[in-house]
């Protein structure tokens, strides 16, 4: 168990970042984060039914990370919005 003291000040200055789900596919070449969980365990769990999505709905080479870090600026990021088909949604951006 650790020092009550310890843990006061570690959880007073340690940044308190949740944990995201990042997904990036090559087909359409886009990047989506999934969250915010509060753990790891929590997020790494939750990824294979987003996986599983973006399969069904024709993605291809997909990759996933389990991060830490603050929140993400837009939560999908169409690499190819131009050519983008299909029925995977791509956000709106502007350059």
């Amino acid at each position: 168990m650790s020092n009550p003291v310890v843990r006061f000040f570690k959880d007073l200055f340690v940044s308190k970042q949740d944990w995201w789900v990042e997904i990036k596919t090559s087909v359409p070449q886009c990047t989506y984060y999934f969250g915010p969980f509060n753990s790891e365990v929590e997020a790494a769990g939750a990824k294979f039914g987003y996986i599983e999505d973006l399969q069904q709905e024709g993605a291809q080479n997909i990759s996933s990370t389990v991060m830490q870090c603050s929140a993400p600026p837009q939560l999908t990021i169409a690499d190819d919005a131009d050519e983008f088909r299909g029925g995977i949604p791509s956000a709106a951006f502007s350059s």
